[in-house]
């Protein structure tokens, strides 16, 4: 069972949680490449990073939307991979940062989670996002080495417990 919709009150106007769809590809890429959190150190990990509609047919990948239509503006995105039980992607459009999106996304991925039968859901968290994923409910795990060349620097793994 798969929650396809849900809408949530936001400053600017409604937002909507729906499936991502193939045609979102190209958008969902644009968000992570423009992503201000990946400037500076952090810019390699994401300059060649695409989100291809295949990943998005194989994995739990929904979109935070400011209509109801599916060529509303993404404001938002999170990638369930069912299989690793764990949360590959979640970003908010850098303007919308603060207004809620990013909690409800989370909200949104914990019900997908257990309507799968997850228990629990890792997430290797990007270093200065830590801080929001501890105010969602990611509790800490251990350490991600660095890998480079691509990511250079050790990461904090986090999980959601799935009650």
């Amino acid at each position: 069972m798969f929650l396809v919709h849900s809408s949530i009150p936001s400053v600017r106007g409604e937002t909507y949680i729906r499936r991502a769809v193939a045609r979102d590809a190209k958008r969902l890429t644009r968000l992570v490449r423009g992503s201000r959190a990946y400037e500076g150190q952090y810019a390699a990990m994401v300059a060649d990073y695409r989100v291809g509609p295949d990943y998005i047919e194989n994995n739990l990948a929904f979109v935070a939307v400011d209509s109801e239509e599916v060529t509303g503006r993404v404001l938002g995105f999170y990638s369930l991979v069912v299989m690793a039980s764990e949360l590959d992607l979640l970003f908010v459009q850098d303007g919308m940062q603060g207004g809620g999106i990013g909690r409800r996304l989370v909200e949104h991925m914990k019900c997908e989670a257990r309507a799968a039968g997850l228990e629990r859901v890792r997430v290797v968290v990007h270093p200065p996002a830590e801080g929001f994923y501890l105010r969602v409910g990611a509790l800490p795990v251990g350490t991600v080495s660095a890998n480079p060349p691509a990511v250079a620097w050790d990461r904090p793994e986090m999980e959601f417990p799935i009650l």
